[in-house]
């Protein structure tokens, strides 16, 4: 395969992510970004900057024969003891109940009366826990027996816990919006030939454990709508794939706000095939000079793309004059779905979705505009390289297009 021609500035905005980075290596940067570390190291030599209960009831008389005194007395003993014995047991019941009502209230009930029990065991004896909180003695035993297998299995779902933790950590080159299905592929690659890791049980201990992936909290809508009435056919008809790479785009554009008030913009183009982000663009602005150098990124990227066809909504940068003049020159199909429908884009619609749950991690706003561009330009670059996809068989778009480029060598 050529080799990579690298651009002065993507050289620099390398560079500067590296140095940036709290605790980043070059080792991490470069497989974000997706270049080998001995070239990183040699740009930052050339562009770094070196910064771093009731009663008894009384017993029936014989017929015609009345009680003596003694009889009498002795049978009001006998109900006097009885009815003591019966608060006895009612107070001892009561505060029974009264220290299990704080298990009762944990995650599975039953478990949690077996474990009240053998708790309480030595103060109140099994027999009298399980009559009053109605479990089985029986079940009560056959949980005790099984206690060293509940301790093993929970000291493996904690060593599991703490592999997915790394494995969301970004400073050790994770992911934090990675859920079960991306967990388990991560989890099931790093160690080949052990037994998989079942996705239910990882997804069950990430609940567990509270590892649940970033989730987004808003949307905003962005799209301005077009007043030109230029309209394109919708070619895609909500089918987002594509038999080969470099034959369908999607692409649209969504905000990164600041804490300042402003916002940054990006525009996206999106391979169909491979889900690689093709080309992108950032910029303070909104106009059609940002969605062409998100084409003229793609077109950079893979050489060529006459033949191909782009699908975007109805926003005016979309349908301008000069964005039809460059699809015409680089020989691209325009496709545009339904106005005010973002399911006939769904795919990039979802892209940025993951892209600012992802990226703000629940913050409202970047710090600034220089960390926002930083940001996006190592996740960009990541997405492509590292992060996961589960339409393409959980692996990274790069990784499916070499496989594919390597089959097509191999079936010729």
């Amino acid at each position: 395969m050529a080799r990579k021609k690298y651009t002065d500035e993507f050289r620099r905005r390398a560079v500067d992510l590296y140095e940036s980075t709290p605790g980043a290596s070059l080792k991490g940067i470069a497989a974000d970004l997706g270049i080998s570390r001995g070239a990183l190291a040699e740009w930052v030599d050339r562009f770094g900057t070196g910064a771093t209960t009731g009663a008894v009831p009384r017993p029936a008389q014989a017929a015609g024969r009345a009680e003596s005194q003694s009889a009498r007395i002795a049978r009001l003993e006998a109900e006097n003891a009885t009815l003591k014995a019966e608060q006895v047991k009612l107070e001892t019941e009561r505060d029974i109940l009264r220290q299990a009502a704080k298990y009762f209230g944990r995650g599975d009930e039953l478990v949690n009366r077996f474990q009240f029990v053998q708790d309480h065991q030595g103060a109140y004896g099994v027999k009298r826990l399980c009559e009053v909180i109605d479990v089985s003695r029986s079940s009560f035993y056959a949980w005790v027996a099984a206690g060293p297998r509940r301790a093993a299995r929970a000291a493996a779902d904690a060593e599991l816990a703490d592999r997915i933790r790394v494995l969301q950590d970004p400073e050790q080159g994770g992911d934090r919006a990675y859920g079960a299905p991306r967990i388990t592929a991560e989890l099931n690659e790093s160690t080949p030939g052990a037994k998989p890791v079942n996705r239910k049980r990882v997804a069950r201990v990430m609940r567990e454990h509270d590892l649940a992936g970033i989730r987004l909290r808003r949307r905003v809508k962005t799209t301005v709508p077009d007043q030109s009435g230029r309209k394109f056919p919708d070619l895609l008809q909500r089918d987002f794939t594509a038999s080969a790479p470099n034959l369908r785009y999607v692409g649209d554009i969504t905000y990164l706000p600041i804490a300042d008030g402003t916002n940054l913009y990006l525009a996206t183009v999106i391979d169909l095939c491979s889900r690689k982000l093709a080309g992108w663009a950032v910029a303070d602005h909104m106009r059609t000079a940002l969605v062409e150098d998100a084409l003229k990124a793609a077109r950079a990227e893979r050489g060529s793309l006459r033949g191909a066809v782009f699908h975007s909504d109805h926003g005016s940068t979309y349908t301008s004059k000069d964005y039809v003049r460059l699809c015409t020159d680089f020989g691209v199909t325009q496709s545009m779905g339904a106005i005010g429908s973002s399911a006939d884009n769904a795919l990039a619609e979802s892209f940025n979705a993951s892209l600012k749950r992802e990226l703000l991690a629940g913050a409202p706003a970047f710090a600034d505009q220089a960390s926002a561009y930083r940001t996006a330009f190592r996740w960009a670059n990541r997405y492509n390289t590292r992060r996961r996809h589960s339409a393409i068989g959980n692996i990274a778009p790069n990784t499916y297009e070499a496989a594919y480029s390597t089959t097509l060598a191999e079936a010729a």
